[in-house]
């Protein structure tokens, strides 16, 4: 093991909400890179979340930690409640004493999001909004503030928060209804004003998002697998730009082992930009910018996707 090879070994990761979709692709990433990673979720072998999906959990997103050639722990965690938070840093601060990169990605409520598209904010049922925003917002607050003392123990310490759009993006695009708009825009601020609170401690904070994500959620609602993904392009054209998790992970991994990624804090960033920045691809090879093709798209809806992979 070399540090060419393993550029993240000895480094102690918590990415919370890893059991499926970008948290999950996140965590492999920076195994595969040869940190220690602690995976968090609702969803374990034993009980279900209110996704209702049982068929990925924390116990395996571990598994995949480990095999990629990092060390995967899955420790069960609703990060709405703050003692089981403060629980999971007692128990990284037992084992390592130390935390070198927290992944807030923590959401689970896509389930939310069909029912409400595109409605106005009072024709949504007032409950699954405001559950959206506990589980973008409220989740990442709980967590940033268990962790953080933690994490700024030693300096250099990186704060990744996942979102669902860039700050030049979502400035000028309402983002399906007014819940999931601020559910998705209060993490690019939270690491804005983290960038600020950890710059004494030699701290980075940004946020990360992933462009058009094939997840197992989204595949399953295509109905395709990450074999044959590319039939959905029959209905959905656009479709053809999505990226795979590993791309975000990668993205994610390529920061963590950047010991200049402080020119990053308080930044705004995609999985496509900081493909172009540090060099690495897709699963596949590509190098989709799926960002860069909405927005062509809006203006040019022939927009060639073959142009921005």
């Amino acid at each position: 093991m070399t540090t060419e090879t393993k550029p993240l070994a000895g480094r102690i990761a918590l990415v919370a909400g890893a059991t499926r979709g970008a948290g999950r692709g996140i965590a492999v990433q920076l195994g595969a890179a040869g940190a220690t990673v602690y995976v968090t979720g609702r969803t374990t072998r034993d009980r279900v979340s209110e996704v209702g999906r049982a068929t990925e959990t924390i116990e395996e997103t571990a598994e995949l930690v480990t095999a990629a050639g990092g060390e995967g722990v899955a420790v069960p965690t609703d990060h709405l409640e703050p003692e089981q938070v403060r629980a999971l840093v007692e128990r990284i601060d037992h084992d390592h004493g130390r935390l070198d990169v927290l992944v807030n990605d923590v959401w689970g409520g896509e389930h939310l999001v069909g029912p409400s598209f595109g409605r106005k904010t009072w024709e949504i049922d007032l409950d699954g909004g405001l559950r959206m925003l506990e589980l973008g917002v409220k989740t990442h607050a709980v967590t940033s503030h268990a962790v953080l003392p933690l994490l700024i123990r030693h300096q250099g310490g990186l704060v990744v928060e996942v979102t669902d759009g860039t700050a030049a993006y979502n400035a000028t695009r309402y983002r399906e209804n007014l819940f999931y708009d601020l559910a998705k825009n209060a993490p690019i601020r939270m690491a804005f004003g983290l960038a600020k609170e950890l710059a004494e401690y030699g701290g980075t904070a940004v946020s990360v998002t992933p462009g058009w994500l094939r997840s197992e959620q989204m595949l399953a609602a295509f109905g395709v697998t990450e074999e044959n993904w590319r039939d959905a392009t029959e209905d959905l054209p656009g479709f053809a730009i999505a990226e795979s998790p590993v791309y975000v992970g990668r993205a994610v991994a390529a920061l963590a082992a950047d010991p200049d990624r402080a020119r990053w804090t308080g930044q705004s960033l995609s999985s496509g930009q900081l493909a172009a920045e540090y060099g690495f691809t897709d699963a596949d090879g590509s190098r989709p910018d799926a960002w860069g093709f909405m927005i062509a798209q809006e203006t040019d809806p022939d927009a060639s996707v073959e142009a921005y992979r």
